[in-house]
């Protein structure tokens, strides 16, 4: 971002601002949508079915859940990113940078979700879900050289999820949900004014959008001992929509536009399976496959005319190439006595980021989930979950040498390798009526 004229310098930056961001919400679903199942690292998330929060993962598994309970969990999740740089990072314009490296990236986040269910009829079900589907917060140290390309970005979402079951059969359940999903994005980022000498200014942008979706899910019992779930969660095609505001611009002061960017976010599916090996041991499994791909060049379009852009104009688009991604886990539930479960579980899970794609606000990397949990029987009534999961991930390179239009290294340079890791400690309590 460097222009010399009164309009340019701006209309660049919300370009390069905004959809690095979006990308990041996007580009990592958070799978911490329940403390019972983050024992097994998630392993066959779709056939489990402990509790009301199988509102997410397959309402069907509601004909499992006589009467009525609520559930809510917390989960805290503490994410460590850290740049190592290849020397040839830097910001633009020999502007200095105080900050280096930009020093841990990741920040602790409390993430909570709420579950009830109700089984209205011998047949029939409904329940209601709140929940976090995606989001995650990247923050580097001010003055880092890479903060022309991000120094803050946040990505929140809110998901309140209606839905219904149906037993068919004594073998075959089906489940039905519609979803309203709220997404908000807060950006930071620093401007680069082609002046003589060049000068730095800074953006924040806000943006929201609301949107509906839809899930599908069935559950088969294929034996007393062995079931089969499988989920689909429909895409949404969000429209963010707010407003860009860039302090200190020469002769306009603060400067402020209004933007939109359509962001498709994908659609999923997911088999699991779950199997009574004996009296104390269960035996889980899944499979996910979720389709990134949907995402690939997103322009960012004004929506109103001011002193530095007119409405309608496209002023950049980004070329994200997401690939499709999948997941598999494998985990077990040991009944060491008849008030608590051990549970373990181990996942992979593959980014849907490409290398040469790779931005400062989402340096995400395939990763291996391990994890334990437990849960305790508190009375006939009450159980408590608990879990506490690690997430190791490959060390991955960035190679991010921004410019924009014409002007070349707008943005600075940001190349070397990301290390990181994620972890997550979760608790839930659940209630039957």
């Amino acid at each position: 971002m460097g222009l010399s004229g009164k309009r340019m310098p701006v209309a660049a930056a919300i370009a390069a601002v905004v959809l690095p961001a979006v990308a990041q919400g996007s580009g990592f679903h958070l799978m911490t949508q329940n403390a019972s199942g983050l024992g097994n690292a998630y392993a066959g998330h779709t056939a489990a079915a402990e509790d009301a929060s199988t509102i997410y993962y397959n309402p069907a598994g509601l004909t499992r859940l006589p009467g009525r309970q609520a559930s809510a969990a917390l989960h805290a999740i503490r994410p460590s990113r850290e740049f190592a740089t290849g020397g040839a990072s830097a910001a633009p314009a020999g502007l200095a940078s105080p900050g280096g490296n930009g020093g841990d990236s990741g920040d602790l986040a409390a993430v909570p979700n709420a579950y009830f269910s109700w089984q209205f009829d011998p047949r029939w079900w409904m329940g209601v879900g709140i929940s976090v589907p995606f989001g995650l917060k990247t923050e580097y140290e001010p003055g880092w050289f890479g903060r022309f390309q991000s120094r803050r970005s946040e990505v929140k979402t809110v998901d309140i999820n209606p839905s219904v079951a149906v037993k068919l059969t004594e073998a075959v359940s089906l489940g039905f949900g519609v979803s309203y999903q709220k997404a908000e994005v807060r950006i930071e980022r620093s401007v680069l004014l082609l002046l003589v000498p060049p000068a730095e200014s800074f953006a924040r942008i806000k943006a929201d959008d609301g949107r509906f979706g839809w899930n599908a899910e069935a559950m088969f019992d294929l034996s007393p001992a062995t079931r089969i779930g499988v989920s689909y969660r429909s895409s949404m095609e969000h429209t963010l929509t707010g407003t860009i505001a860039f302090s200190s611009v020469p002769g306009v002061g603060t400067a402020v536009n209004t933007v939109s960017a359509k962001l498709e976010f994908p659609d999923a599916f997911s088999w699991g399976i779950a199997h009574q090996l004996s009296p104390r041991w269960e035996l889980l499994g899944d499979v996910t496959y979720t389709r990134w791909s949907r995402i690939k060049a997103v322009p960012l379009v004004t929506t109103s005319a001011s002193a530095v852009a007119g409405a309608g104009a496209v002023l950049d688009t980004f070329n994200f190439q997401f690939k499709d991604s999948y997941r598999v886990g494998v985990g077990a539930n040991w009944k060491w006595r008849d008030d608590f479960t051990v549970k373990l579980g181990v996942a992979y899970d593959r980014t849907p980021v490409v290398d040469a794609f790779r931005t400062v606000t989402l340096p995400d990397a395939d990763r291996t989930l391990v994890a334990i949990g437990g849960k305790y029987r508190v009375s006939k009534q009450a159980t408590l979950d608990f879990g506490y999961l690690h997430m190791f991930m490959k060390d991955v390179p960035i190679n991010q040498s921004r410019g924009l239009g014409a002007v070349a290294g707008a943005q600075g340079n940001v190349i070397g390798r990301y290390e990181a890791d994620v972890n997550i400690v979760s608790a839930q309590f659940t209630y039957r009526f």
